[in-house]
């Protein structure tokens, strides 16, 4: 089973720039051009939040116009960035998205690796949360099929990078996630985006967060090359995660 994981594009009206300065519009059809060359083809597209950048109702009409090309399943679910509701209203036809409240969901039709997205984002703030509510429900959902291989994918990621002004709005409730997750080693992988750099989570198709460690360092980014996960499951390895940049490079050569 391949997964493809596509994160943070950030899509803005049509003719608006990322931040007034990046055509993010742009960079996320090229990520998308590039998973429509992959071949064989995904089994399902994961895109783990911050779809849009300002949640408004443009942006997600270039959401729905951009992601209409992707031609496997995909999975969406919110980040920091996106509006709960006008999410909810942008993506009405995916059956699995609730009605009310928190966006979580669970797809375990669409090949032997259940898919589980946890709605950490808090509406009005940029931090992340796994509260009591949230905590509760995944190990309900968890229960149901213990032995089930699957993937927990969620928005911010649930520990520090490091980098001072992200480890501000990360994820807490981390040891309450962990609490839960000990309990299911069947959890492959827990899947997250936010951060803009390859960590352990997938990078942004807009641009990259720089990577300065320093306690006085002030918010800034790059035009680093954009790129994203592909995740391969079979019963004999579990999962491994492939990074795929994004672009034209020279090559096929005759040798590995």
């Amino acid at each position: 089973m391949i997964i493809a994981q596509i994160s943070d594009p950030h899509l803005t009206p049509r003719g608006c720039l990322y931040q007034g300065l990046v055509d993010s519009n742009a960079l996320f059809a090229a990520a998308l051009r590039g998973l429509a060359d992959l071949d064989p083809q995904p089994d399902l597209v994961l895109l783990t939040g911050d779809d849009v950048d300002k949640g408004g109702e443009d942006d997600y009409a270039t959401a729905r116009s951009l992601l209409a090309r992707i031609g496997p399943p995909l999975i969406v679910m919110p980040g920091n960035h996106d509006e709960r509701e006008a999410f909810r209203r942008c993506f009405f036809d995916h059956y699995y998205l609730p009605a009310t409240g928190p966006l979580h969901l669970v797809r375990d039709d669409l090949g032997p690796v259940r898919i589980v997205g946890l709605d950490v984002t808090v509406p009005g703030e940029h931090r992340g949360l796994v509260d009591e509510a949230a905590a509760a429900w995944l190990d309900a959902v968890l229960a149901r099929d213990p032995a089930r291989p699957t993937l927990v994918m969620m928005h911010q990621p649930p520990f520090s990078t490091g980098v001072p002004y992200l480890d501000d709005y990360r994820c807490h409730g981390a040891d309450r996630l962990a609490a839960v997750l000990r309990r299911y080693p069947a959890v492959e992988r827990v899947l997250c985006g936010h951060v803009h750099r390859l960590l352990c989570t997938a990078p942004s198709t807009a641009t990259s967060i720089a990577l300065s460690l320093r306690p006085d360092s002030e918010p800034a980014s790059f035009l680093e090359p954009p790129a994203f996960l592909l995740h391969r499951w079979d019963a004999a390895t579990g999962l491994v995660t492939h990074v795929v940049p994004i672009g034209p490079f020279p090559g096929p050569f005759p040798f590995a």
